[in-house]
C-alpha cells in the first residue's frame, strides 16, 4: 500500500472533493474520475487497487450528494430503487469479470469507456420529461432489464455509472434530467457498494485512501448541490465542459496504458 505522506493525503482530498463536486453537480460523470486521480493524482501503482478504492470511496460519496437531493425532493424512489436492486447482480458480475482481466488491459477499456462517458454526456435529451411521474408495471419492465445491464458495465469499470443511469432512467420512465439525476445516486451508492465489496473480498481496496476520498467528497458534494442549483439554467452548457473534460482524461489514460503494454515502440 502507498505512504500516506503529506502530499498523499493532500491529494487524495483533493480528490475526493473533484469527484464529489462533479457527482453532486451532474449525478454522474464524476465517478470515472475517481480511479485516474488516484492512479496519477495520488499516486496508486495498482490499476486493481485504484478502482476498488475509488469504487468504495464513490458509493460513500454518492449516498452524501443522495441525502442533499432527497432532502430536496428530487429523488424518484420507486424507480430509483427497482433500478438500483435490478443492477446490484451486474455489478456483481461485472466487477468478477473485471479482477480477471490484467490491469494495463482494464485501463485500456477503462479509457475506452471513458470517451464513451464524454460523448454520451453531450448529447441533448430529447424532451425535458414528466416532473410527476409514477411507477407502473409497465414502466418496471423497461426499469428492470436496464438496471441490470447498466449495473454490469458500472461493476466490470469499477464506476457508480451515473452516466448511463441518468438517461436509462429518462429512457425508461420519462422523468426529468434533474430527477433523473438525483435519483441515479441511489444506483450510484449500489453499484459502488456491490463493487467494492467484491474487490475488497480479493484484498484490492486501500480503506485509508477510500477514507480521504469521503472525507473531501462530502465537502465537494456539498458544493455540487449549490452548483446544481445555480447552474440549472446553464445544465447544457456546463455538462458539455465537464464532458469534454472526461474525454480529455480519456486520451491520457489510453495513451498510460498503451505505453504500459510497449504499443508505443
Amino acid at each position: 500500500m502507498i505512504e500516506l505522506t503529506i502530499p498523499v493525503i493532500v491529494a487524495a482530498l483533493l480528490s475526493g472533493a473533484v469527484i464529489g463536486l462533479f457527482l453532486g453537480t451532474f449525478g454522474g460523470g464524476g465517478s470515472v474520475l475517481a480511479a485516474p486521480l488516484l492512479l496519477y493524482a495520488v499516486g496508486v501503482t495498482d490499476p486493481h487497487l485504484a478502482i476498488g478504492t475509488s469504487a468504495a470511496a464513490v458509493a460513500a460519496i454518492a449516498l452524501v450528494s443522495l441525502t442533499g437531493h432527497w432532502r430536496a425532493g428530487r429523488v424518484k424512489w420507486p424507480c430509483a430503487a427497482l433500478f438500483a436492486v435490478s443492477g446490484f447482480l451486474g455489478s456483481l458480475i461485472g466487477s468478477t469479470l473485471a479482477l480477471q482481466v490484467s490491469g494495463d488491459w482494464l485501463l485500456l477499456a477503462f479509457a475506452f469507456a471513458m470517451a464513451a462517458i464524454g460523448l454520451s454526456m453531450l448529447r441533448r435529451p430529447k424532451s425535458e420529461g414528466d416532473p410527476d411521474v409514477h411507477i407502473t408495471p409497465k414502466l418496471m419492465a423497461r426499469i428492470a432489464p436496464m438496471g441490470l445491464g447498466v449495473g454490469s458495465a458500472a461493476g466490470f469499470f469499477g464506476i457508480g455509472g451515473g452516466f448511463l443511469i441518468v438517461p436509462g432512467l429518462m429512457m425508461a420512465t420519462g422523468m426529468t434530467l434533474a430527477n433523473a439525476t438525483a435519483s441515479s445516486l441511489v444506483s450510484v451508492v449500489v453499484f459502488g457498494a456491490a463493487t467494492a465489496a467484491n474487490y475488497g473480498v480479493h484484498g484490492e481496496i486501500d480503506l485509508r485512501l477510500a477514507g480521504l476520498l469521503l472525507a473531501g467528497g462530502a465537502v465537494g458534494g456539498g458544493f455540487g448541490i449549490l452548483a446544481a442549483r445555480a447552474l440549472a439554467s446553464r445544465v447544457r452548457l456546463a455538462r458539455s465542459a465537464f464532458a469534454l473534460l472526461i474525454v480529455a482524461v480519456a486520451v491520457y489514460v489510453g495513451w498510460k496504458a498503451v505505453a504500459a503494454l510497449g504499443w508505443t515502440g
